[in-house]
């Protein structure tokens, strides 16, 4: 059973009752290297829980602490101050050969001159577990990573994808309470990439255990993730699923830095039945449901996703209970959509997206006078 923990706040603890341990906790974790200008603070006070059997996701930019922060749950780098619980036990002191995790890393770092068995059975070997057992074992995960036919090929000879399998198939064959990640297909290209994202969830839902992922990609935290964090500077900025973040934002970097998205900025005019009037252009109206952002008289940002926004060059449909006049700028042929950006009178750009499946009006054209519009359900209020 998957526990379900969000937010900034401590995680819970077996001692809550009715709540699973999580599988990862870290509690206050902070962690500074020094440079000659200075201490750089690469972790800034972490709290999370990560829950048992979860496919969780850090992602961010490069220089946010994601993979420091992997580091020191695996072992290899010792935190300033803060705890790693792993399934309730403290940490603290415990060297990476003693913690119940596994990490796989960009370069795979197999041994070029031993077959895919070997690499694999590689670390059961130097356990001392039985050959039987270590034959059974290896056996299942060539299988598990649909690498059957190639187990007596060596590693050299593997193509990048096959090299990935075989990196985690040596992670998952010592059987960790989890399995910690950190970028590890970024040396691949884009198609094989795509692909191995699909893979590595499927096989993570078939053995059952806990995947921490590191990555900067959006996409693929998005394609794979039960939950995801994203990371500023050595924060969290947001938890939650790839949904509520993508179209929840809490603030404006993670709105951003995930996808594309139309900011704009305004004054709360009024608040009328738990919905924000927003001050724009004449003729113009932008609503917002009301959250603590939305105070009346006070700024306020909001965002909207492209393929929320419609475009019209006529008369407004009744719908349009927002609506923001400007001219277009570009129009992109995308191939499964268009793009349109268009400039207000107040200067903002926004852009929206539109399947061409849905419409085959190629009317619209650069230094057009349209309306942009779209449903105030699909405006959020975001933090600056």
């Amino acid at each position: 059973m998957k526990t379900k923990t969000g937010g900034l706040t401590e995680p819970k603890t077996s001692d809550d009752p009715g709540t699973a341990r999580p599988a990862i906790q870290l509690i206050g974790l902070t962690k500074r290297f020094g440079l000659k200008d200075g201490n750089v603070q690469a972790v800034n006070g972490i709290d999370l829980a990560i829950g048992q059997g979860e496919f969780f996701t850090l992602l961010g930019p490069s220089g946010c602490g994601k993979s420091t922060t992997l580091r020191m749950t695996a072992g290899l780098e010792d935190p300033d101050s803060g705890q790693i619980l792993l399934n309730g036990k403290d940490m603290a002191g415990t060297p990476p050969n003693r913690r119940d995790v596994n990490m796989v890393f960009q370069d795979y770092a197999l041994f070029p001159h031993m077959t895919v068995f070997d690499n694999i059975a590689y670390g059961l070997r130097r356990k001392k577990v039985p050959a039987a057992e270590v034959t059974l074992r290896v056996n299942q995960m060539v299988e598990l990573v649909e690498l059957g036919g190639l187990a007596k090929r060596r590693s050299r000879d593997l193509s990048g994808g096959q090299q990935q399998r075989v990196a985690l198939a040596r992670a998952l064959v010592n059987r960790p309470g989890a399995l910690l990640l950190d970028e590890p297909l970024g040396a691949l290209d884009l198609k094989l990439r795509q692909s191995m994202q699909t893979e590595l969830k499927r096989i993570q839902r078939e053995v059952g255990i806990t995947f921490v992922y590191v990555t900067h990609d959006q996409t693929e935290a998005l394609v794979m993730s039960d939950r995801l964090a994203i990371m500023k500077s050595g924060s969290i900025a947001q938890i939650g699923t790839p949904r509520d973040v993508y179209e929840r934002p809490a603030s404006r970097f993670v709105a951003g830095f995930i996808g594309v998205s139309n900011v704009l900025a305004g004054t709360v005019a009024d608040v009328i039945d738990g919905v924000g009037v927003i001050t724009y252009g004449a003729g113009e109206r932008v609503l917002v449901p009301q959250t603590d952002l939305v105070v009346k008289n006070g700024p306020v940002y909001l965002t909207v996703r492209p393929e929320k926004m419609f475009i019209s060059s006529s008369e407004l449909p009744p719908e349009a209970d927002c609506r923001i006049r400007g001219t277009i700028r570009d129009v992109i042929y995308l191939g499964t959509s268009t793009s349109y950006s268009v400039v207000t009178a107040s200067g903002d750009e926004l852009t929206a997206h539109r399947l061409n499946s849905e419409s085959t009006d190629d009317s619209i054209s650069s230094g057009q006078e349209v309306w942009f519009h779209w449903s105030m359900a699909h405006s959020c209020a975001v933090a600056g």
